[in-house]
């Protein structure tokens, strides 16, 4: 018997580098010569919003920067948002590849990340080859680490939850993902996932 029935992968921090995160919100108010502070202070409540799609990419950017006058347009802000998209060197695209051509398991994603630029991020590095299902919290309407997200997966996917393992980047995401009965995996570099995979019959 198979230890699980299906893997989810975080994407952000596991296969490539964080979409909107501190360090990306750096490097793009650099860019744009804006005060990182001011950015920041007014991220917070619009980015949980967007994440949930709530609201959209352009009101999520009314109220995070364009809440005075710019010299810059909203496309110039999302598609340097968008191009902080990258590999993660050292992450686990390889290894989920791997599982993916096995056939063993069923894959997919459950990942926090606003609409446009998961549908980027998954078009760019072509995700959708090797997800047969994404729970996305913009399609979803619910944030990690809180436990109803992962209770959606486990709804929707009809398995008990012992039968997910859950890999992700942060421990107080797998820390959610364990609360409602998953098995989970907290990833710090390619060569440990892999040693952990093998461990538990995964690889």
């Amino acid at each position: 018997m198979l230890p699980f029935d299906v893997i989810l992968f975080d994407v952000g921090g596991v296969l490539l580098t964080n979409g909107w995160d501190h360090r990306e919100r750096a490097a793009v108010a650099e860019q744009f010569h804006l005060d990182l502070a001011a950015l920041e202070a007014h991220h917070a409540a619009p980015n949980d919003a967007w994440e949930r799609d709530a609201i959209s990419a352009e009101d999520y950017m009314n109220a995070a920067v364009f809440y005075e006058p710019r010299s810059f347009s909203h496309q110039n802000f999302l598609d340097a948002v968008c191009a902080q998209s990258l590999l993660l060197p050292d992450g686990a695209l390889g290894i989920l590849k791997e599982v993916v051509a096995s056939h063993r398991f069923r894959v997919g994603a459950l990942n926090n990340e606003a609409r446009e630029t998961n549908e980027y991020r998954f078009d760019c590095f072509g995700l959708r080859a090797y997800f047969e299902f994404a729970f996305s919290s913009c399609y979803l309407g619910l944030r990690k680490p809180a436990p109803p997200i992962y209770r959606r997966a486990i709804d929707i996917l009809g398995i008990a939850p012992d039968r997910i393992l859950f890999i992700d980047d942060r421990a107080e995401n797998a820390a959610g993902a364990a609360s409602v009965g998953m098995k989970t995996v907290i990833f710090t570099g390619a060569d440990a996932l892999r040693r952990d995979l093998q461990s538990l019959g995964v690889l």
